[in-house]
């Protein structure tokens, strides 16, 4: 298996692994009561479980090969994406009425990539590509019932920590083309950790996160399973293929979040949710068939192919 093929798969992992985290997390950060707790508990257990990986002989070595530059891009990344907007989101996913809101802007994310990684990047979006990504904002609004979402506290949270989650990407591609994915997986969970600590401990909470009950590690400890399958498999992805592919194949993960809420807590599945997610997994394929067809794709990524 080439690693284009093997980029996409990887991506599709991704997307599964994200509709059941962000919709677990909002009755994971119920169950422990405080998301600060909760982001910092999951985001250092998958710190620690990454710091053990990179210790291996396999790893450790290559780490001594980093320059100086990409060492400052790695704790940058640990800031942007592996701290402060988790403390942003899953403070949002705690308020918000609905885990389907919060959803609807992280998977936003594609439109603020695209437009960063056409900008920083040089990547090319053909005519296939425009209309692709056209149709999966279209199909997370249909998920709505094409209906404006109450744009509150909760939102602007979310919309903030999904900017900074875009610029994290884009360094991250950058970084990716000279150092592991596993490496810059381990960066982010680790150096965002230790910030994390430092400022629940700011707060007083750590006391807060030592106590926590048998259930409570439980949601930890499931949550933390997943983020861990989804940096691991992120970063992999995007080391083969480019932001804007990956980000936007993505964007499937929002049906199956919809799904589960419908399932579990709204008990229902309407028109609008049927055909946002028919638009989105056809959007999402489109995107997929595209790229193949695109011969003139990023730099960055023919070097790996």
């Amino acid at each position: 298996m080439n690693k284009t093929k093997k980029g996409l798969y990887l991506v599709l992992v991704t997307a599964l692994i994200s509709g059941v985290a962000v919709f677990l997390s909002k009755f994971a950060v119920q169950s422990i009561g405080n998301s600060h707790v909760f982001t910092t508990g999951k985001n250092l257990l998958v710190g620690l479980i990454l710091t053990a990986l990179i210790l291996t002989p396999f790893i450790l070595p290559r780490l001594k090969k980093i320059k100086f530059n990409d060492w400052l891009k790695l704790i940058l990344i640990g800031i942007i994406g592996g701290s402060v907007p988790f403390l942003l989101f899953f403070k949002a996913v705690s308020l918000a009425s609905s885990s389907v809101s919060t959803a609807f802007i992280h998977k936003t994310l594609f439109v603020w990539v695209s437009l960063l990684a056409v900008w920083f990047l040089k990547e090319k979006i053909g005519k296939l590509q425009y209309l692709a990504l056209a149709l999966l904002f279209l199909g997370n609004f249909a998920l709505l019932g094409f209906k404006f979402i109450t744009f509150g506290y909760a939102e602007g949270l979310a919309l903030i920590a999904t900017l900074m989650w875009s610029v994290e990407f884009i360094i991250a591609k950058r970084v990716l083309q000279n150092v592991e994915s596993e490496i810059v997986a381990w960066a982010r969970m680790f150096f965002g950790s230790i910030i994390l600590l430092g400022y629940i401990g700011y707060l007083g909470l750590l006391g807060d996160l030592v106590i926590l009950n048998v259930n409570q590690w439980l949601w930890i400890l499931l949550t933390s399973g997943l983020l861990l399958g989804y940096v691991l498999t992120w970063y992999k992805a995007l080391k083969y293929l480019p932001a804007v592919t990956v980000t936007s194949v993505l964007v499937l993960a929002s049906p199956l979040t919809t799904l589960l809420n419908g399932i579990f807590v709204t008990h229902k599945y309407d028109w609008g949710q049927i055909i946002g997610s028919v638009l989105i997994v056809f959007a999402g394929g489109l995107i997929i068939y595209s790229f193949k067809q695109v011969k003139n794709v990023t730099s960055s990524v023919r070097q790996f192919n």
